[in-house]
């Protein structure tokens, strides 16, 4: 196990559990993990900022050796703020790597002290993407398969009409 510190950044709107996988996975190989959740003025998100952030505490209650922040601006300069040596990023397919690989060369070229680390997702949760559960809450499908607990208690305030509902 590493001691550095890796951050695992990413807007998580909402969590899945694709990201609980990555989370999990990922700390059993940095003892801390920060999940640095995106704020963006300029993007309108299902959930809020600090919606986001309880979520994604709730779902990792007792998970040791992770903590959840938010931050604005370049991943690295966030990286370099929270101590990390490491940024983490989940790659799915051949599509995310297209667009994770020229922002790993930039963010190398900024911060050659942060070091761009792939994970690929279990087979188990390979095909979710924040995306995808929104499109199908969106429409009325059951996305319980797709996200933990707690953000399927979200979604179903969302989406009152779904059979989200138990």
């Amino acid at each position: 196990m590493s001691s550095v510190s890796a951050v695992f950044p990413g807007t998580f709107d909402p969590f899945t559990l694709g990201h609980l996988d990555l989370v999990r996975r990922a700390r059993d190989l940095f003892p801390d993990l920060i999940v640095a959740v995106a704020q963006h003025a300029t993007k309108d998100g299902m959930f809020d900022v600090t919606e986001r952030v309880a979520l994604i505490e709730e779902s990792l209650a007792g998970l040791e050796g992770v903590r959840v922040v938010t931050f604005e601006g370049l991943v690295v300069d966030g990286c370099r703020r929270l101590g990390a040596g490491v940024l983490l990023r989940g790659l799915r397919g051949t599509g995310d790597l297209e667009y994770e690989r020229p922002m790993a060369l930039s963010n190398r070229a900024m911060a050659p002290e942060v070091e761009t680390v792939f994970l690929l997702p279990s087979s188990e949760t390979a095909h979710i993407s924040g995306t995808l559960v929104r499109q199908i809450a969106r429409l009325g499908g059951d996305v319980s398969a797709f996200v933990p607990g707690p953000v399927l208690r979200a979604l179903r305030n969302w989406f009152p009409e779904s059979p989200n509902h138990d």
